[in-house]
C-alpha cells in the first residue's frame, strides 16, 4: 500500500509540480490575490508590502547559503569522506541503506536542524556510492524526511523563542519554559515516534527493482584535488596561502570563542554556531586556507536556488504578516475551536500558513498573537498550543520545497525527484502528530 501511494504521489508531482522558483512566483501571485480579496488593503498597499519585505531574509539566505557551502566543503575533506564511508558500510542491502539514512537524518535534525539537513544529504550520497541497487531519489528523500523531527528537538525555533525574554508574546502570555514544550511526554512520543516510523516508512516506499533510479554517475566522480603542492621556488605569498598554521589559528580562535561564550551564556547550537564550526573544521581538515577556499568554490554553485528564491519568500511573508492575511486564516480556525479541538485546529492552520511562511520563527510572529490569547481564554495548555504551531510548520515542510533546497543542491537532484516520497511521509507522519497532540 505504502509503495503504491508513493508511486502515485511521485507520478502526480512529476507531472504538475513546477521548479521551486516557479512555485515561489505562483505562491506570490496567490498570496497577493488572497490579501487583496480578504483584507482592506489596496493593490498599491500590497505592492509596497511585498517590495518592502522582499529583502528581509538576506541574513537568513546568507546563513543557508553558508550552511550549504561549508557543509559541502566539509564533506569533501578526506577524513569526513572516510567517516561517511565507514558509516555507510554498515548497510549491506538497499533497504538497510535507506533505513539508515532516514534514521541518521531524523536523529541529527532532532539535535540541530541545520546540521541534520546537511549531514543527511551528504550521507545519502555516500550510501548511494557504497550500496548497489539503492534508489537515489528515495535516499535523498529519506534524508529530507528526517527534517520532520526538528521542532521537537533541541533547535526547535518556536519552543526556544517562546522561552526567550523579549519574544513578541512575552507581554501577553509570559515566557513558556522548555519544560512545558520540548521536555514533555507528548513531545517525546512525537519525536521518538517519528524517529522510529520514518526508517520503516522509507523502507516500505522502496520502488520495485525495475523502477529503481540509480545515482547519476557524474555525482560519483571524485571532486578535483584542492590541495596544492609547492615547489622549491614558491614565493613567500604562496607559502603563506598554503600554510597549515593559519588553519590551526582559525580553529583555535573558534574553540576559544565557543568556550568563552558557553561559560558566560550557556550552550546554544544555533545556525551561526553550526556554520562557524563547519567552516573551522573544514579549513582544518583541508589543511590550508586556500585549499579550503577552492573546496568552497566548488560547492558554491549549488547555492543558486537559495539566492534567487529566498527573496520571494521574504516578500510572501511580508504580505501575509503586514496585510493581516495570516491572522485572518488563523482566526478562521481559532474561532471554531473548542478546548478539545483547539490544538488540532492550531496545528492545521499552521500547516496551511506554512506554504506561504515556511519559517518556525515567522509562525510565532504571525500566529502567536491569535493562537496564544485564544489558548488562555479556552484554558488550554500554552506549551501545547505553541508546539501545535511548531508541529504544523514541520509537517507541511514535506510538501513545501523551501527547506529542501540545501539538501537538493548537495545531492544534485531536483525537487520533483523527491517530493512524491516526502508527501507520502507527510500523510503517514500526520497520524503521529495528531495522536501526540490529542491523546498524550
Amino acid at each position: 500500500m505504502v509503495q503504491g501511494i508513493a508511486r502515485f504521489c511521485t507520478q502526480v508531482i512529476h507531472r504538475f509540480l513546477p521548479d521551486p522558483l516557479i512555485f515561489a512566483i505562483l505562491l506570490t501571485i496567490i498570496t497577493f490575490g488572497m490579501a487583496l480579496g480578504l483584507t482592506p488593503n489596496s493593490p498599491a498597499d500590497l505592492a509596497l508590502m511585498w517590495g518592502g519585505g522582499f529583502w528581509n531574509l538576506l541574513a537568513f539566505a546568507m546563513q543557508m547559503a553558508l550552511i550549504l557551502v561549508t557543509g559541502h566543503a566539509l564533506a569533501s575533506s578526506a577524513p569526513i569522506k572516510r567517516g561517511l564511508t565507514a558509516l555507510a558500510s554498515l548497510a549491506r542491502t538497499p533497504g538497510q541503506g535507506i533505513m539508515l539514512v532516514a534514521f541518521l537524518s531524523a536523529c541529527a535534525c532532532a539535535i540541530n536542524w541545520g546540521f541534520g539537513l546537511v549531514l543527511g544529504a551528504m550521507f545519502a550520497r555516500e550510501v548511494a556510492r557504497r550500496v548497489a541497487g539503492c534508489d537515489y531519489r528515495l535516499l535523498v528523500a529519506s534524508a529530507y524526511m528526517g527534517f520532520l523531527t526538528w521542532h521537537g528537538g533541541f533547535s526547535g525555533s518556536v519552543p526556544l523563542v517562546a522561552a526567550t525574554k523579549g519574544n513578541p508574546m512575552e507581554a501577553t502570555v509570559g515566557l513558556i519554559p522548555v519544560s512545558a514544550t520540548i521536555f514533555t511526554g507528548y513531545n517525546a512520543f512525537i519525536t521518538i515516534g517519528l524517529i522510529v516510523l520514518l526508517p520503516v516508512l522509507a523502507r516500505l516506499m522502496m520502488p520495485k527493482p525495475g523502477e529503481v533510479v540509480a545515482i547519476d554517475p557524474r555525482l560519483l566522480e571524485e571532486a578535483p584535488v584542492v590541495e596544492r603542492k609547492l615547489g622549491p621556488d614558491a614565493t613567500f605569498a604562496e607559502r603563506l596561502e598554503e600554510s597549515r598554521l593559519l588553519s590551526i589559528v582559525v580553529a583555535a580562535f573558534t574553540v576559544a570563542y565557543l568556550a568563552v561564550r558557553t561559560s558566560r551564556t550557556g550552550f546554544n547550537l544555533d545556525i551561526n554556531t553550526v556554520n562557524l564550526v563547519f567552516l573551522a573544521v573544514g579549513m582544518l581538515l583541508h589543511k590550508t586556507p586556500m585549499a579550503y577556499a577552492r573546496a568552497v568554490g566548488g560547492a558554491a554553485k549549488g547555492a543558486a536556488g537559495i539566492l534567487i528564491q529566498f527573496p520571494f519568500y521574504a516578500g510572501i511573508q511580508a504580505l501575509m504578516d503586514h496585510s493581516g492575511l495570516a491572522g485572518i486564516i488563523t482566526k478562521w480556525f481559532v474561532d471554531i475551536a473548542t478546548p478539545q479541538t483547539f490544538d488540532l485546529l492550531t496545528f492545521l492552520s499552521s500547516a496551511l500558513i506554512n506554504f506561504a511562511v515556511p519559517s518556525g520563527g515567522g509562525h510565532w510572529v504571525v500566529q502567536g498573537p491569535f493562537v496564544m490569547p485564544a489558548a488562555q481564554t479556552l484554558g488550554t495548555d500554552l506549551g501545547r498550543a505553541a508546539m501545535a504551531i511548531a508541529y504544523g510548520e514541520a509537517w507541511t515542510n514535506m510538501a513545501q520545497p523551501f527547506w529542501a533546497l540545501p539538501a537538493l543542491a548537495i545531492a544534485g537532484l531536483g525537487v520533483r525527484d523527491i517530493m512524491g516520497y516526502c508527501v507520502t511521509a507527510m500523510l503517514f507522519s500526520g497520524v503521529v502528530f495528531v495522536v501526540g497532540l490529542m491523546v498524550f
